[in-house]
């Protein structure tokens, strides 16, 4: 055999094994990390659209992560690895991250990496993946747009609220919400969604989430504010 049709065969096994990977990989995958005293459920959606670039996002029902797209997806013969964007990463603890492999019994087993600890999780594949893809903003109402102020407690200490949000020739609004307690918070807000009077804002950086509907006689947004496992309920009053 030439040393050409050799090359041959082995890109084509290489490529064949690979493939065989990706279909192993994709799915949803149920299952739960293991920490001292506890642990908690992971839910992970991986796909490969067309043999193309992979993608995924992340559940984890106890910390209020829901939907956390995942970035660094890897998937090769020495195993799967991806870090998971925004959500539950902070200046102090940085970015959490997962690297696994599967075992003889179809399982990915691996570890949830963050801030140098490390805690085992073992998931089962459960069914075809359901990937939540990144939401997109949208414009806003020119009764939501403007200054909203509230105040709502957490951990014994009040917390002073300021949402400023915009809309802009693109089509989608932007938002800065900040927030003044121990110390001052300004969380980079990445989404912006207003959907028959009800809004909602994310930052995926920090974890945040607001959602509330506008009552426009009261010049109010009555909802949710939500950080992590947290959810508490917060009025916003539209300020002078």
């Amino acid at each position: 055999m030439s040393m050409l049709l050799r090359l041959t065969a082995t890109l084509l096994f290489s490529s064949t094994l690979l493939c065989h990977a990706a279909e192993k990989v994709a799915g949803r995958w149920e299952g739960s990390v293991q920490i001292p005293n506890g642990g908690f459920n992971l839910i992970v959606d991986l796909d490969q659209g067309g043999g193309k670039d992979w993608t995924g996002s992340i559940i984890i029902p106890g910390l209020g992560v829901k939907g956390a797209p995942l970035t660094e997806i890897s998937v090769n013969d020495a195993g799967i690895s991806f870090a998971i964007k925004g959500a539950l990463a902070s200046e102090r603890v940085g970015q959490a991250s997962c690297k696994a492999h599967l075992n003889e019994r179809g399982q990915l087993t691996g570890d949830f990496l963050q801030a140098g600890n490390t805690a085992p999780f073992v998931l089962q594949k459960t069914g075809p993946p359901q990937v939540e893809l990144p939401r997109k903003s949208t414009a806003i109402s020119k009764d939501l747009a403007g200054v909203w102020k509230g105040d709502f407690e957490m951990t014994g200490y009040p917390r002073h609220v300021t949402l400023t949000m915009t809309n802009h020739d693109s089509g989608a609004a932007s938002a800065e919400l900040v927030v003044v307690g121990k110390r001052t918070t300004n969380a980079p807000i990445d989404l912006v969604v207003e959907q028959d009077g009800f809004l909602t804002i994310e930052s995926h950086e920090i974890g945040i989430t607001y959602e509330g509907r506008l009552r426009k006689e009261a010049g109010q947004i009555k909802g949710t504010f939500a950080l992590g496992p947290f959810e508490l309920p917060l009025v916003l009053q539209r300020a002078p």
